[in-house]
């Protein structure tokens, strides 16, 4: 579906867990999430800490919008 959008001129950042899959079915833009059934979170740490790693994680995904690639490009987050 990722690259159905982008057919459309439509820029897209795929998050995903399973990075692998994501190249797999050709995603342009990668940002790696936690967990499957947490992409986003941890709920074994303080909500501060979860809001944090959102925030840092949409960010990345926000900034590789606008960026311009050429192949297949996993963004790097904060571990």
């Amino acid at each position: 579906m990722v690259k159905e959008i982008e057919k459309a001129g439509i820029p897209v950042v795929q998050m995903a867990n399973l990075i692998p899959v994501a190249k797999s079915v050709g995603a342009n833009k990668m940002v790696p999430t936690i967990s499957i059934p947490y992409p986003l979170g941890d709920p074994s740490t303080s909500k501060e800490e979860q809001y944090k790693l959102r925030y840092h994680r949409v960010g990345v995904a926000l900034d590789a919008l606008a960026e311009d690639v050429a192949e297949q490009t996993i963004f790097k987050v904060k571990i």
